[in-house]
């Protein structure tokens, strides 16, 4: 199945060698209300920012005045939250904790008029909670000083619930135009659950996309793989660094083994590489400018935008410039953050690659 396509129809006209800032305003005026189910470990992400005051003497550490907290939607809710922002529906697939953190996501969610009728809370689990510390003077940017993951493995009798929760949840999340997968690592992605989501993408006939931050090659049968360069290396054993030849031998290599019809490697400062089936790499160099202030979260701006763009119709290659954009436009915005479509317009309006 091509990317953009529903399981048994004839693939659409292979790519032009660039697309047009007339199709990609259309393709995110087609995002508005497309129905994607997430399934995805969620997170909250807490940030507190301080003002550096000195250095303790009882160790070689700084003290910060306290002046404020934060807490964002992480890991695969920040997926979630940018399919929302840009103009889609999403149904989050996954649990949290019955705790006080797992409460605070599950408002949060509301708080962004995201439906949770997938979203279930687990006697035995914490809900994942990411601490970022932030610290600086009155005239500085604020420069993250240490980040604090309280996560634990799920159990095995809570790994067989979640996938019980997952088959229960599609049901109720209903037809959708897209599916994601986004695997933190957390527990809730298991061979059965990806299974289920393939199934209902199959029943939907939506594209299915993946991401794993640590079992890349699991993904096996998907429409296409999002991961960052760091995760094919650690996924093929090998190192890429700026061996073009490399990076175009593990792309294929990731293809063939996955089976699956597009692999888009994002590449930090240098851009974006996709590998389709039967079509020569496409290197797409990093939209605006190098000099990133954040890279937290950019991952999952780059699959929902992607996502959003297969559930829309376009190909793989315009799905992934406008992926490219929203990422060089989420890494200039300060910790976990989104992209709005409207934003999204504006850059292609501006933008000099089209």
């Amino acid at each position: 199945m091509k990317p953009g396509t529903k399981p048994g129809t004839k693939p659409g006209p292979k790519p032009g060698p660039k697309p047009g800032k007339n199709r990609l305003l259309a393709v995110v005026a087609a995002f508005q209300g497309r129905r994607i189910a997430v399934v995805a470990d969620l997170v909250m992400d807490e940030f507190l920012n301080g003002r550096v005051e000195r250095i303790s003497r009882e160790a070689p550490v700084l003290i910060l005045q306290y002046e404020g907290s934060d807490l964002r939607l992480g890991g695969g809710a920040n997926a979630v939250h940018n399919i929302k922002t840009l103009g889609g529906e999403p149904f989050p697939v996954g649990f949290v904790g019955n705790d006080a953190t797992g409460r605070s996501l599950v408002a949060l969610l509301k708080r962004k008029r995201i439906r949770t009728v997938g979203v279930g809370r687990a006697k035995a689990y914490g809900t994942p909670l990411k601490t970022r510390i932030l610290g600086g003077g009155f005239h500085s940017t604020r420069q993250q000083i240490v980040r604090m993951d309280r996560t634990r493995p799920l159990k095995e009798a809570a790994r067989r619930w979640s996938e019980s929760h997952v088959r229960a949840a599609l049901r109720r999340v209903g037809p959708v135009d897209g599916v994601l997968v986004s695997d933190y690592g957390l527990g809730l992605v298991t061979q059965e659950v990806l299974n289920l989501a393939t199934a209902f993408a199959r029943k939907h006939r939506a594209p299915l996309t993946a991401d794993s931050r640590h079992a890349l090659l699991g993904l096996e049968g998907v429409t296409a793989v999002t991961p960052n360069e760091p995760e094919v290396e650690e996924a093929l054993g090998l190192t890429i660094g700026h061996d073009m030849k490399k990076l175009e031998r593990a792309g294929k290599a990731l293809q063939t083994r996955l089976k699956t019809p597009a692999v888009l490697v994002t590449r930090g400062s240098d851009g974006m590489a996709l590998f389709e089936a039967g079509l020569p790499p496409q290197h797409i160099p990093v939209f605006g400018s190098d000099e990133v202030a954040d890279v937290t979260g950019a991952g999952d701006t780059v699959i929902a935008t992607f996502t959003l763009a297969l559930a829309a119709g376009a190909t793989a290659f315009e799905a992934a410039h406008l992926a490219n954009i929203a990422g060089g436009l989420v890494v200039m915005k300060r910790g976990t953050a989104t992209v709005s479509a409207q934003e999204l317009r504006r850059a292609i309006r501006t933008a000099d690659f089209a």
